[in-house]
Protein backbone atom coordinates (compact mmCIF):
# COMPACT_ATOMS: atom_id res chain seq x y z
CA UNK A 1 0.00 0.00 0.00
CA UNK A 2 1.43 3.67 -1.28
CA UNK A 3 1.84 6.20 1.30
CA UNK A 4 3.00 9.72 -0.19
CA UNK A 5 3.28 13.25 1.38
CA UNK A 6 3.68 16.14 -0.84
CA UNK A 7 4.42 19.44 0.91
CA UNK A 8 2.28 22.14 -0.59
CA UNK A 9 3.29 25.14 0.98
CA UNK A 10 5.75 26.02 3.62
CA UNK A 11 5.71 29.76 4.23
CA UNK A 12 4.16 31.18 7.29
CA UNK A 13 1.84 34.28 8.20
CA UNK A 14 1.67 35.50 4.56
CA UNK A 15 2.59 33.69 0.92
CA UNK A 16 5.35 34.65 -1.10
CA UNK A 17 6.07 33.89 -4.39
CA UNK A 18 7.77 31.00 -4.97
CA UNK A 19 6.39 29.94 -1.31
CA UNK A 20 3.01 29.23 -0.54
CA UNK A 21 1.16 28.88 2.83
CA UNK A 22 1.60 25.84 5.11
CA UNK A 23 -0.29 22.59 4.24
CA UNK A 24 0.67 19.11 3.94
CA UNK A 25 -1.23 16.55 1.41
CA UNK A 26 -0.94 12.38 2.34
CA UNK A 27 -2.33 10.50 -0.17
CA UNK A 28 -2.96 6.34 0.70
CA UNK A 29 -3.60 4.24 -2.16
CA UNK A 30 -5.63 7.06 -3.25
CA UNK A 31 -7.25 8.68 -1.02
CA UNK A 32 -6.70 12.28 -0.06
CA UNK A 33 -6.09 13.78 3.18
CA UNK A 34 -5.50 17.62 3.67
CA UNK A 35 -3.77 19.10 6.12
CA UNK A 36 -4.50 22.91 6.28
CA UNK A 37 -5.90 24.82 3.27
CA UNK A 38 -4.20 28.52 3.13
CA UNK A 39 -4.78 31.15 0.31
CA UNK A 40 -3.42 28.78 -2.90
CA UNK A 41 -3.82 25.69 -1.83
CA UNK A 42 -5.59 24.49 -4.73
CA UNK A 43 -2.54 25.94 -6.85
CA UNK A 44 0.41 23.52 -5.49
CA UNK A 45 -2.53 20.56 -5.65
CA UNK A 46 -2.82 21.86 -9.63
CA UNK A 47 0.73 21.77 -10.17
CA UNK A 48 1.27 17.91 -8.71
CA UNK A 49 -1.73 16.90 -10.73
CA UNK A 50 -3.29 15.67 -7.67
CA UNK A 51 -6.85 15.25 -8.08
CA UNK A 52 -8.82 17.45 -4.69
CA UNK A 53 -11.87 14.87 -5.59
CA UNK A 54 -9.87 11.97 -4.17
CA UNK A 55 -9.91 14.12 -0.76
CA UNK A 56 -11.54 12.11 2.07
CA UNK A 57 -11.01 14.57 5.03
CA UNK A 58 -9.35 17.99 5.79
CA UNK A 59 -7.73 18.59 8.74
CA UNK A 60 -7.25 22.43 9.85
CA UNK A 61 -4.75 22.95 12.73
CA UNK A 62 -6.47 26.94 14.23
CA UNK A 63 -8.49 29.88 12.95
CA UNK A 64 -5.93 32.04 11.90
CA UNK A 65 -5.96 33.39 8.07
CA UNK A 66 -3.05 31.70 7.08
CA UNK A 67 -4.31 27.83 7.43
CA UNK A 68 -8.03 28.32 6.90
CA UNK A 69 -8.57 31.06 3.85
CA UNK A 70 -8.25 28.28 0.84
CA UNK A 71 -11.06 26.24 2.42
CA UNK A 72 -13.63 28.15 0.71
CA UNK A 73 -12.17 27.64 -2.85
CA UNK A 74 -11.48 23.99 -1.85
CA UNK A 75 -14.72 23.24 -0.83
CA UNK A 76 -16.57 25.37 -4.59
CA UNK A 77 -13.93 23.15 -6.11
CA UNK A 78 -14.89 19.91 -4.77
CA UNK A 79 -18.52 20.85 -6.11
CA UNK A 80 -17.15 20.74 -9.62
CA UNK A 81 -16.44 16.92 -10.38
CA UNK A 82 -19.11 14.05 -9.47
CA UNK A 83 -18.17 13.65 -5.58
CA UNK A 84 -20.82 11.17 -3.95
CA UNK A 85 -18.75 10.88 -0.58
CA UNK A 86 -18.96 13.18 2.42
CA UNK A 87 -15.87 15.31 2.64
CA UNK A 88 -15.29 15.70 6.49
CA UNK A 89 -13.62 18.66 7.62
CA UNK A 90 -12.06 18.64 11.34
CA UNK A 91 -10.57 21.35 13.51
CA UNK A 92 -11.55 23.44 15.81
CA UNK A 93 -14.93 24.30 16.71
CA UNK A 94 -14.89 28.14 15.60
CA UNK A 95 -14.38 25.98 11.97
CA UNK A 96 -17.86 25.24 11.47
CA UNK A 97 -19.25 28.41 12.22
CA UNK A 98 -16.57 29.97 9.38
CA UNK A 99 -18.03 27.02 7.14
CA UNK A 100 -21.28 27.78 7.46
CA UNK A 101 -21.06 31.66 7.27
CA UNK A 102 -18.89 31.83 3.85
CA UNK A 103 -21.16 29.15 2.33
CA UNK A 104 -24.18 31.36 3.14
CA UNK A 105 -22.40 34.72 2.13
CA UNK A 106 -20.76 33.30 -0.50
CA UNK A 107 -23.93 31.71 -1.64
CA UNK A 108 -21.60 28.44 -2.50
CA UNK A 109 -23.24 25.79 -4.88
CA UNK A 110 -21.92 22.50 -2.50
CA UNK A 111 -23.87 18.99 -4.26
CA UNK A 112 -22.19 17.05 -1.58
CA UNK A 113 -22.21 16.13 2.32
CA UNK A 114 -20.22 18.10 4.33
CA UNK A 115 -19.20 16.58 8.04
CA UNK A 116 -17.83 18.73 10.39
CA UNK A 117 -15.70 17.15 13.51
CA UNK A 118 -14.82 18.86 16.46
CA UNK A 119 -10.91 18.34 17.50
CA UNK A 120 -10.48 16.98 20.43
CA UNK A 121 -7.74 15.20 21.70
CA UNK A 122 -7.41 11.36 20.32
CA UNK A 123 -8.82 9.72 17.37
CA UNK A 124 -10.61 11.87 15.30
CA UNK A 125 -10.37 10.77 11.78
CA UNK A 126 -10.49 6.69 10.60
CA UNK A 127 -10.77 4.57 7.55
CA UNK A 128 -9.47 0.56 6.98
CA UNK A 129 -6.23 0.37 8.67
CA UNK A 130 -5.26 3.63 10.20
CA UNK A 131 -6.99 6.76 12.33
CA UNK A 132 -5.69 9.57 12.14
CA UNK A 133 -5.42 11.35 15.90
CA UNK A 134 -5.20 14.63 17.22
CA UNK A 135 -3.40 16.71 19.85
CA UNK A 136 -3.13 19.88 21.77
CA UNK A 137 -0.77 22.49 20.84
CA UNK A 138 -0.10 25.80 22.78
CA UNK A 139 -0.80 28.92 20.38
CA UNK A 140 -2.92 32.21 20.42
CA UNK A 141 -5.52 30.51 19.61
CA UNK A 142 -6.68 26.33 20.61
CA UNK A 143 -4.49 24.74 17.94
CA UNK A 144 -4.16 21.12 17.13
CA UNK A 145 -1.47 18.64 15.74
CA UNK A 146 -2.54 15.74 13.89
CA UNK A 147 -1.14 11.98 13.57
CA UNK A 148 -2.05 9.76 10.60
CA UNK A 149 -1.00 6.38 12.03
CA UNK A 150 -1.30 3.13 10.46
CA UNK A 151 -2.86 -0.27 12.18
CA UNK A 152 0.07 -3.37 13.01
CA UNK A 153 0.55 -5.47 9.75
CA UNK A 154 0.62 -9.14 10.00
CA UNK A 155 4.00 -10.71 10.43
CA UNK A 156 5.48 -12.50 7.36
CA UNK A 157 4.10 -15.81 6.39
CA UNK A 158 6.68 -18.73 6.42
CA UNK A 159 5.72 -21.49 3.50
CA UNK A 160 8.97 -23.70 4.40
CA UNK A 161 7.92 -23.88 8.37
CA UNK A 162 4.31 -24.36 6.96
CA UNK A 163 5.44 -27.39 4.86
CA UNK A 164 7.81 -28.99 7.63
CA UNK A 165 4.57 -28.88 10.01
CA UNK A 166 2.79 -30.66 7.42
CA UNK A 167 0.09 -28.37 7.01
CA UNK A 168 -1.50 -28.75 3.16
CA UNK A 169 -0.91 -25.78 0.34
CA UNK A 170 -4.12 -24.24 0.11
CA UNK A 171 -6.89 -22.63 2.12
CA UNK A 172 -5.21 -24.06 4.84
CA UNK A 173 -2.12 -21.59 4.45
CA UNK A 174 -4.75 -18.63 4.27
CA UNK A 175 -6.10 -19.67 7.28
CA UNK A 176 -3.45 -19.65 9.51
CA UNK A 177 -2.79 -16.33 8.01
CA UNK A 178 -5.48 -14.27 9.13
CA UNK A 179 -4.43 -15.71 12.61
CA UNK A 180 -6.61 -18.70 13.04
CA UNK A 181 -5.17 -21.94 14.16
CA UNK A 182 -6.03 -25.33 12.02
CA UNK A 183 -6.51 -28.55 12.94
CA UNK A 184 -4.64 -31.60 10.88
CA UNK A 185 -5.65 -35.03 9.36
CA UNK A 186 -3.96 -36.32 12.44
CA UNK A 187 -5.34 -34.39 15.59
CA UNK A 188 -2.44 -32.13 15.72
CA UNK A 189 -3.61 -28.11 16.19
CA UNK A 190 -1.21 -25.46 14.30
CA UNK A 191 -1.38 -22.27 15.41
CA UNK A 192 -0.45 -18.91 13.35
CA UNK A 193 2.37 -18.27 15.56
CA UNK A 194 4.07 -21.49 14.69
CA UNK A 195 4.66 -20.14 10.54
CA UNK A 196 4.53 -16.70 11.12
CA UNK A 197 6.80 -13.58 12.20
CA UNK A 198 6.09 -10.88 14.65
CA UNK A 199 3.05 -8.45 13.62
CA UNK A 200 4.98 -5.38 11.51
CA UNK A 201 4.53 -1.52 12.53
CA UNK A 202 2.39 0.44 10.47
CA UNK A 203 3.66 3.89 9.10
CA UNK A 204 3.36 7.06 10.68
CA UNK A 205 3.04 10.68 9.53
CA UNK A 206 2.77 13.80 11.72
CA UNK A 207 1.74 17.39 11.39
CA UNK A 208 2.59 20.15 14.06
CA UNK A 209 2.65 23.83 13.50
CA UNK A 210 2.01 26.84 15.21
CA UNK A 211 2.94 26.17 18.72
CA UNK A 212 5.42 27.29 21.10
CA UNK A 213 7.66 24.62 22.46
CA UNK A 214 7.04 21.98 25.00
CA UNK A 215 8.29 18.61 25.91
CA UNK A 216 4.96 16.60 25.45
CA UNK A 217 4.39 17.08 21.74
CA UNK A 218 7.57 14.34 21.46
CA UNK A 219 5.30 11.97 23.20
CA UNK A 220 2.40 12.97 20.51
CA UNK A 221 4.53 12.38 17.45
CA UNK A 222 6.86 9.14 18.73
CA UNK A 223 7.98 6.83 16.02
CA UNK A 224 6.85 9.20 12.85
CA UNK A 225 8.44 8.17 9.84
CA UNK A 226 7.65 11.52 9.16
CA UNK A 227 7.50 14.58 11.31
CA UNK A 228 6.34 18.01 9.50
CA UNK A 229 7.22 20.20 12.14
CA UNK A 230 7.13 24.13 12.51
CA UNK A 231 10.75 25.79 12.60
CA UNK A 232 9.63 29.36 12.10
CA UNK A 233 12.54 31.24 13.66
CA UNK A 234 16.27 30.89 13.92
CA UNK A 235 17.57 29.74 17.22
CA UNK A 236 18.94 33.15 17.60
CA UNK A 237 15.49 34.46 17.68
CA UNK A 238 14.14 31.63 20.60
CA UNK A 239 12.78 34.72 22.47
CA UNK A 240 10.99 36.36 20.01
CA UNK A 241 9.42 32.28 19.12
CA UNK A 242 8.28 31.93 23.08
CA UNK A 243 6.33 35.78 22.58
CA UNK A 244 4.69 34.78 19.30
CA UNK A 245 4.08 31.06 20.27
CA UNK A 246 6.19 29.66 17.65
CA UNK A 247 9.05 27.32 17.60
CA UNK A 248 12.36 27.92 16.27
CA UNK A 249 13.98 24.97 14.12
CA UNK A 250 16.38 23.95 16.86
CA UNK A 251 13.17 23.31 19.12
CA UNK A 252 12.01 21.51 16.03
CA UNK A 253 14.80 19.28 15.91
CA UNK A 254 14.82 18.43 19.83
CA UNK A 255 11.02 17.48 18.98
CA UNK A 256 12.39 15.09 16.31
CA UNK A 257 15.09 13.33 18.17
CA UNK A 258 13.25 13.44 21.59
CA UNK A 259 10.38 11.60 19.65
CA UNK A 260 12.32 9.19 17.79
CA UNK A 261 11.16 9.99 14.18
CA UNK A 262 13.17 8.98 11.16
CA UNK A 263 12.42 11.93 9.22
CA UNK A 264 11.84 15.73 10.38
CA UNK A 265 10.93 18.34 7.47
CA UNK A 266 10.65 21.68 8.56
CA UNK A 267 8.05 23.81 7.43
CA UNK A 268 6.04 27.29 7.93
CA UNK A 269 8.95 29.54 8.09
CA UNK A 270 8.59 33.30 8.69
CA UNK A 271 8.36 35.41 5.53
CA UNK A 272 11.59 37.16 6.92
CA UNK A 273 13.61 34.65 5.95
CA UNK A 274 15.24 34.98 1.91
CA UNK A 275 15.58 31.65 0.45
CA UNK A 276 19.17 31.67 0.91
CA UNK A 277 18.85 32.96 4.51
CA UNK A 278 16.72 29.59 5.04
CA UNK A 279 19.77 27.33 5.26
CA UNK A 280 20.30 29.15 9.54
CA UNK A 281 17.16 27.11 10.23
CA UNK A 282 18.32 24.09 8.52
CA UNK A 283 21.75 24.51 10.13
CA UNK A 284 20.42 25.02 13.56
CA UNK A 285 17.94 21.90 13.11
CA UNK A 286 20.85 19.66 12.03
CA UNK A 287 22.96 20.73 14.67
CA UNK A 288 20.90 18.33 16.39
CA UNK A 289 18.78 16.13 14.09
CA UNK A 290 21.06 15.32 11.23
CA UNK A 291 18.13 13.57 9.15
CA UNK A 292 16.24 16.94 8.72
CA UNK A 293 15.06 18.69 5.35
CA UNK A 294 14.33 22.05 4.70
CA UNK A 295 11.31 21.38 2.79
CA UNK A 296 10.08 23.50 -0.43
CA UNK A 297 6.98 23.70 -1.75
CA UNK A 298 6.09 20.56 -3.69
CA UNK A 299 8.46 18.19 -2.56
CA UNK A 300 7.43 14.98 -2.40
CA UNK A 301 7.99 11.97 0.22
CA UNK A 302 7.04 8.27 -0.06
CA UNK A 303 6.83 6.45 3.09
CA UNK A 304 7.44 2.99 2.50
CA UNK A 305 5.92 -0.22 3.96
CA UNK A 306 8.52 -1.66 7.39
CA UNK A 307 9.75 -5.05 7.19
Amino acid sequence: MNLEAFQLGTSGMMPLPGRFLTSVLVRRDGDLFLFDSGEGTQVSMKMLNLRWKKISAIFISHMHADHVTGLPGMLMLSAQVDRTEPLYIIGPQKLKEYIDTSRRILDMYINYEIRFIAAEPGVVFSGDGFTVQAFPLIHTKPCFGYSLVEEKRKGEFFPDKAEALGVPKGKLWGVLQSGVPVTLSDGRTITSDMVMGMSRDGRKISYVTDTMYFEHIADYVHDSDILFCEGMFEKALAETAREKKHMTSYEAALVARDSASRLLCLQHYSPRYSERELKILERDAKSVFPDTVLTKDRMTFDVPLKD
